[in-house]
């Protein structure tokens, strides 16, 4: 797919290999399912081969470290090219008779997309010669070859949106928060305190911090923990107001302002310190309350962590490779903080990413931010990245699924006045770690405490030319 001019001629463009090398991109069907798994009782699905699902069920489970219930059709090389009906009608009678799901959502895949079945067709067939498949039955439409992760998050709440949502007489007070797939199950904690601090009542769609916030269930489930409930989306036409964060959540916006007539407003992001007084100002203006006490505290508290951390972060060049809408809260911020974006990569288009002050924003694969990110400061991309940061010698920074070599990515929060003076901190301690850290008399870099994420990678970027105390060679020098 081409990128649109917008893009293509303010950045270096997309990439012009013929194959992705090092891929940075997960595909649309994950994006789908992760989002079915923020409804309760639900049980994803894949229309695909078992190894489509096998993939994605194990980038799942390192991430969250929970156990993920997700299904597939198995489609075979017969079943592939006869067509897939049978396969989705066997599948959902076996799903209905073992795990009782109050939710089903069917993802497509490259497989069957490029069959072209009629699953919507399929879809009805079955449930008219089945009237026991009483639950709902949502179907998107995700092929691999098109999009990235978070166009499947976003096809997958807009297609419960148009399915579910239905018109009804407004509720004061409620509001519903549409989160896009970069916040975590701790940011989506964070965002319900503080809806709720101004008197509000929300309803999340899809809820990930109720089945994936890593707790302990009371007792064994075949299908999601948690998330939002049925009584919870039919009340959705009944909002006040809703938000939703990222620019990827707007055809979801436009589709429950269509069906409804709720008003909404699209956040680009909620991280840094202007962003979240843009949060905090229009609950303020919704609710007809002020900013309470605790989050004026926060706010200060921010303040204070970038006046501490200003030293440290100026003039750093930072590379970042993500999903568009992560790319743009993390790059507008680190901007913010005084540092230069050196390199941008990332998996889809997306408007937003033509307002990222950057030297350039490219569609490409972790081979390409590897190559853009030689001499800089810090590399933040998933986990698959930590490669790259080790042969350059930069320290790392992990953000956005998979992290499969760290505990507690679902509890990381980055948005709000608290979650980015936690970011602040985190960044501001790495710098810290690789630049200008006292140490005690006669300690040299070989015994000092490793920080931050990047081992062995700080002591290959303390000797690095960037260094200004010790440039290389001078203690040699007579």
């Amino acid at each position: 797919m081409n990128a649109p001019a917008t893009l293509r001629d303010r950045a270096t463009g997309p990439a012009t290999k013929a194959c992705t090398v090092n891929p940075l991109k997960m595909s649309q069907p994950l994006g789908a399912a992760l989002a079915f798994l923020g409804i309760a009782g639900s049980m994803p699905v894949f229309h695909g081969s078992q190894g489509c699902t096998a993939f994605g069920l194990v980038l799942f489970v390192r991430h969250f470290r929970e156990s993920i219930p997700l299904q597939t059709t198995a489609m075979n090389e017969v079943t592939t090219i006869l067509g897939g009906g049978e396969n989705i009608e066997k599948a959902l009678l076996n799903i209905h008779k073992r795990a009782k799901p109050a939710f089903i959502g069917i993802a497509s895949t490259g497989l069957t997309e490029t069959k072209g079945d009629d699953v919507a067709g399929d879809l009805r067939l079955i449930k008219d010669a089945h009237p026991e498949l009483d639950m709902p039955i949502v179907y998107v439409s995700t092929p691999d070859y098109q999009g990235a992760f978070q166009d499947g998050w976003a096809k997958a709440v807009t297609a419960i949106i148009e399915s579910m949502v239905t018109p009804a007489a407004t509720v004061k007070g409620q509001v519903t928060i549409l989160p896009g797939c970069h916040v975590t199950p701790g940011d989506v904690i964070e965002l319900r305190d503080i809806v709720t601090a101004f008197g509000l009542s929300p309803i999340i769609l899809p809820d990930l911090s109720g089945s994936l916030d890593g707790h302990v269930p009371g007792d064994f489930s075949p299908t999601s923990l948690g998330g939002t409930t049925q009584a919870e989306i039919a009340r959705i036409g009944a909002s006040e107001f809703a938000f939703a964060i990222g620019e990827q959540m707007r055809p979801a916006a436009r589709a429950l302002a269509e069906r409804t007539g709720v008003p909404t407003r699209i956040f680009s992001s909620l991280t840094g310190l202007g962003a979240a007084d843009d949060l905090f100002a229009s609950l303020s203006a919704l609710s007809g309350r002020p900013v309470p006490d605790k989050y004026r505290r926060e706010r200060s508290q921010l303040v204070d962590a970038m006046l501490d951390a200003h030293f440290f972060f100026g003039g750093k060049r930072v590379a970042i490779g993500a999903e568009p809408d992560l790319l743009w809260a993390l790059g507008a911020w680190c901007k913010d903080m005084g540092c230069e974006i050196a390199a941008a990569i990332t998996t889809t288009e997306s408007p937003v990413l033509v307002r990222l002050v950057a030297d350039g924003v490219r569609l490409g694969d972790l081979e390409d931010l590897e190559v853009q990110a030689a001499g800089c400061d810090l590399l933040i991309t998933h986990s698959h990245g930590r490669q790259a940061a080790q042969r350059l010698g930069i320290p790392f920074l992990r953000m956005g699924p998979p992290i499969f070599d760290r505990l507690g990515a679902a509890h990381r929060v980055i948005v709000g006045y608290k979650g980015t003076r936690d970011l602040v901190f985190e960044v501001g301690n790495i710098f810290l770690a690789h630049g200008h850290e006292l140490r005690p008399d006669g300690e040299g870099p070989d015994v000092r405490e490793e920080h931050g994420q990047g081992s062995p990678v700080g002591e290959r970027a303390c000797a690095s030319p960037g260094h200004p105390d010790i440039p290389p060679g001078r203690l040699e020098s007579p």
